[in-house]
C-alpha cells in the first residue's frame, strides 16, 4: 500500500475509458484540496451528501471512487459485466485507466485539518442506502477496501472486473427492478431504478406448485440462453400472479435477471426501451401488471407488434411477462359474436382481439383455491408468522373473514393474517 500527496486534475483528464465519472465534481474538488484549502468545508459537505444517499461509512474518498467505478458504463465495463474477463486491446486501455485510479484512491490532501481526517474514518448513521439495496451497498464498501489493498495495477483490474462479473455495471448492475419515465422530448423513455423492491420468494407463495414449475422452467431456459416464451399469467384476483413474477426476479437476480415495469399508456415507448436493452449482458423481463384493454383502447397494437409481427426482432435478452384477470386481455361483448352489428366482417374483429393473447407462448392459469386449499394457505401463513392460536379457531375466523373480504384467495388469506398480527 502507498499514498500519493498530489492529485492534479490532469490525472482525471488522462482517463480514456473511465471519463465522465459519477460524482466527478466532488472528486475534482477533493483533488484540488492540496492546492486550495479554502474549499475544505464545501468539499466535505459534498462528500457527506453522497455518504447519506448511499449509506456509506469508512473511507469516504475510497468509497466514492468505488461507487464511480461501479456506475461507469464504458466499453470495458459493459464487456465484462456478468461474463467476466475479456481479451483484446481493450485491456491495455483498461490498465492505463486503472493505474491512474489506483493512484487516486490512495490520495491524501497535503493540508491539515481534523475535519478532513474524519473523511477517512467516517462513522455513518446506520441508515440504509436510498439509492441501492443494502446488499449492493455492502458489496461496494467491500470493493472499496479491496481496491485500497490491491498490490498492483493488474490486481486492481482483476478486483473491479470480478465485481462487474458478480453485479454488472451501472444502474442495471446495481438494481433489479425498474420503471419507465417519459423523456423530456416525450419520444424517448428513461429507465429508472426502483430501489425498494418487495422481498417475496417462490416459497412464500403457498400452493400453485404446477404454475410455479412452469414459470421457473420458462425463466431458467431464458436465463440459460435457450428458447423461451413470452408468458401470460391469468386468472382470478388475489391468487399470486404478480407475486410470482416478483419472486422470479428475486430468485434469479444473481443470474443477471432484471425486470422493467411498464404501464399500457407507455407502450408507445416499447421500441425505444428494447433499443436500450439489446446490447447488454443481462436478461430483461418487461413486466405488465393487471393487463387488459377496453374496446376503445388501441395501445395493444404496440404490444402486438413487439410480441410478434413487427419487422424488427425482439432482442434475445428480453421477454415479456404479463398478468391479467382476463385470458384474452381485450374486453369482448356478445355483439362481437353476432352478425347483427353494422360491421361487415365481424369475425375479423373477433380474431383481432383474440390474437393478442395468442402471441404469449406460455399461458399459466391461477384459479381461486377451494375450501381445503384456502385453509392450507391460512395455516401455512399463520405458522410462518408465529400466530399463537388454536388451528380450529384460526380457520373459524378465516372463514368469517373471507365472506366479507372478497372470497377465498391468497390475498384475502394474507390480509387475514395481517389482521391477526395487529390484534
Amino acid at each position: 500500500m502507498y499514498s500519493i500527496k498530489t492529485c492534479k486534475d490532469s490525472k482525471i483528464d488522462d482517463l480514456i475509458l473511465y471519463r465522465d465519472l459519477k460524482f466527478e465534481d466532488t472528486i475534482r474538488m477533493f483533488c484540488a484540496l492540496d492546492k486550495n484549502s479554502t474549499n475544505v468545508s464545501k468539499t466535505i459537505s459534498k462528500m457527506l451528501e453522497v455518504a447519506g444517499e448511499y449509506g456509506l461509512h469508512g473511507n469516504l474518498w475510497a468509497n466514492i471512487l468505488a461507487l464511480a467505478l461501479a456506475y461507469n458504463e464504458n466499453v470495458y465495463s459493459k464487456a465484462t459485466e456478468i461474463v467476466g474477463k475479456t481479451s483484446g486491446s481493450i485491456n491495455t486501455f483498461a490498465i492505463h485507466d486503472f493505474r491512474i485510479l489506483r493512484e487516486l484512491i490512495h490520495f491524501i490532501p497535503n493540508i491539515n485539518g481534523d475535519l478532513l481526517k474524519e473523511i477517512y474514518n467516517y462513522e455513518g448513521n446506520g441508515r440504509d442506502s436510498k439509492l441501492v439495496n443494502t446488499r449492493v451497498r455492502d458489496r461496494i464498501l467491500r470493493l472499496s477496501k479491496q481496491l485500497m489493498e490491491a498490490d498492483s495495477d493488474n490486481e486492481f483490474k482483476d478486483i473491479i472486473t470480478e465485481f462487474y462479473k458478480e453485479y454488472g455495471v451501472g444502474k442495471f448492475g446495481l438494481n433489479k427492478a425498474f420503471r419507465i419515465e417519459e423523456g423530456t422530448d416525450l419520444k424517448t423513455a428513461n429507465i429508472i431504478p426502483i430501489t425498494r423492491v418487495e422481498h417475496v420468494y417462490l416459497n412464500d407463495i403457498i400452493g400453485y406448485d404446477l404454475q410455479k414449475k412452469k414459470l421457473i422452467e420458462n425463466t431458467e431456459s431464458f436465463i440459460k440462453g435457450k428458447p423461451a416464451n413470452n408468458c401470460l399469467l391469468y386468472g382470478d384476483a388475489g391468487t399470486g400472479k404478480s407475486s410470482s413474477v416478483k419472486a422470479i426476479v428475486n430468485e434469479y437476480y444473481d443470474k443477471g435477471l432484471r425486470i422493467i415495469e411498464i404501464y399500457k399508456h407507455q407502450f408507445r415507448y416499447l421500441s425505444d426501451i428494447l433499443e436500450q436493452l439489446k446490447d447488454r449482458n443481462y436478461k430483461f423481463i418487461i413486466y405488465m401488471d393487471d393487463l387488459s384493454f377496453e374496446e376503445s383502447e388501441l395501445e395493444y397494437k404496440y404490444l402486438k407488434a413487439i410480441l410478434e409481427g413487427g419487422f424488427g426482432r425482439r432482442p434475445e435478452n428480453v421477454l415479456i411477462y404479463a398478468t391479467s384477470n382476463r385470458r384474452h386481455l381485450i374486453r369482448e361483448s356478445f355483439r362481437d359474436k353476432t352478425e347483427t352489428d353494422e360491421e361487415l366482417h365481424t369475425r375479423d374483429t373477433v380474431e383481432e382481439k383474440l390474437s393478442l393473447s395468442a402471441r404469449f407462448g406460455e399461458k399459466i392459469y391461477y384459479g381461486s383455491p377451494d375450501k381445503k386449499e384456502f385453509n392450507s394457505i391460512v395455516l401455512a401463513l399463520a405458522k410462518k408468522h408465529n400466530i399463537d392460536m388454536d388451528e380450529s379457531e384460526i380457520l373459524s375466523k378465516a372463514n368469517m373473514w373471507e365472506l366479507s373480504h372478497g372470497g377465498m384467495s391468497g390475498r384475502s388469506a394474507t390480509q387475514f393474517i395481517t389482521y391477526l398480527q395487529s390484534q
